[in-house]
């Protein structure tokens, strides 16, 4: 396809100034790839980690060195990393139904969590809901895409919730993610407040992005998918959660059963996908940011409204884009799907979708079903009508797609 002048000019002037962008980038994937290539020594992996169970599942080695490696890479005691998981989401409602009982209080300071868990929470209603259970949820908004300082001080003199949960990554919101350094601010105000709090971080999108990881900062627990930064495209299902061992405990005797816990589980087949994908998940997440960057760039360029920036600080992959228009969000969806390299000859439509209010555009022409770090994007079909882009498992990948859908962008218009 013939390019747009002024997308080829911009283009042009991206190779000289995103240069030094790029170079970090590269930098922060030679640190995260030696952290990753260090616990693998460390545990001695060998192709007999490859091996699989069924059943029960007791007794599989390559399961177990699979958590140390991740306790390992992320400063947690202990890990849980399963393909029982079905995602992100399911990992956190584990997580919460494991740690919280009748009566307890989880406080969340990122406001609204995700739509995915506004029934896992109770905020809409379901009877399998915590709530339902007998769990009281309250919420702080953040303030000018920080914590609400004062807020949270506040209500943790009065009140002394069993969890305090943050979400990092920006869901379906205009917000922005909350970096590392914000998550150690707010956690050493918490923690001197009440040095017994469990603080529960959604990790998901976030990993590989920054040189710590929250548990190096104060945090308890972090959840993630595996379809998503750590997969690195390799991994078919799973999710993780990492963090304290007692803690940890309580999450596997939910996801399982009480007084087997971590020690069953089979693992079907999958410890090759989850090394491999974690092993390839520093320089695909490098790709994802670099495609993310270049977006931004070149849509920033044109006149769009977009978030981050391409020379801010990121804290995720995710890359905002502001249509303010129905019709170009969901064509620019269209696009993204007609590059992708599974189901490009598909047409997205706007549909419902299980645990979603609002009908939900989304492209991901992946290997795994809903993959978000394959080159993907998506939105909810309300105002301000934004695209929500994430993931290229190379950035050669990235850069093909994104520059022939902005092209086809332009040229509609």
């Amino acid at each position: 396809m013939e390019l747009d002048s002024r997308l080829k000019n911009i283009l042009d002037k991206s190779e000289t100034d995103l240069r030094d962008i790029y170079k970090e980038i590269d930098e922060q994937c030679l640190k995260n790839s030696i952290k990753v290539l260090n616990a693998f020594k460390k545990n001695n992996v060998s192709e007999a980690h490859f091996n699989m169970t069924t059943g029960y599942g007791y007794n599989d080695i390559g399961r177990d060195t699979i958590e140390e490696i991740y306790s390992n890479i992320f400063g947690g005691e202990d890990a849980l990393v399963r393909n029982q998981f079905i995602s992100g989401s399911h990992a956190i409602t584990v997580s919460l139904f494991g740690l919280l009982r009748p009566n307890d209080i989880m406080l969340c300071i990122s406001g609204t969590p995700y739509d995915t868990l506004h029934e896992v929470i109770g905020i809409k209603d379901n009877n399998s809901s915590l709530k339902s259970f007998g769990v009281i949820y309250n919420e702080i908004d953040l303030v000018n895409d920080d914590f609400d300082y004062k807020k949270i001080e506040k209500y943790l003199k009065k009140e002394t919730p069993k969890i305090v949960y943050i979400q990092r990554s920006k869901g379906y919101s205009t917000r922005k993610s909350i970096t590392i350094e914000k998550i150690e601010k707010v956690i050493q105000i918490i923690k001197k407040i009440n040095k017994e709090l469990t603080i529960v971080i959604d990790n998901c999108y976030c990993e590989f992005v920054e040189d710590k990881s929250p548990l190096e900062v104060g945090a308890d627990i972090i959840i993630g998918s595996l379809i998503k930064n750590l997969g690195a495209g390799m991994a078919s299902n799973g999710a993780y959660v990492v963090g304290k061992k007692e803690l940890i405990h309580l999450i596997a005797e939910r996801l399982t059963v009480p007084g087997e816990g971590k020690d069953v589980g089979p693992s079907l087949g999958a410890n090759k996908e989850f090394l491999k994908g974690l092993y390839f998940a520093p320089s695909v997440v490098a790709a994802s940011i670099k495609t993310a960057v270049l977006t931004s760039y070149i849509l920033e360029n044109l006149g769009y409204n977009v978030e981050p920036k391409y020379n801010e600080k990121r804290a995720d992959i995710v890359q905002n884009i502001v249509f303010n228009d129905r019709d170009k969000l969901i064509n620019y969806c269209k696009s993204i799907q007609s590059y992708s390299a599974i189901d490009s000859n598909a047409v997205v439509e706007p549909s419902e979708m299980p645990g979603y209010d609002d009908e939900i555009i989304m492209a991901s022409g992946s290997f795994t079903q809903g993959s978000s770090i394959e080159i993907s994007c998506d939105g909810p079909l309300r105002t301000p009508f934004i695209a929500y882009q994430q993931g290229s498992l190379t950035f050669e990948y990235g850069k093909i797609a994104i520059i022939n859908s902005i092209n086809e962008l332009l040229i509609k218009k």
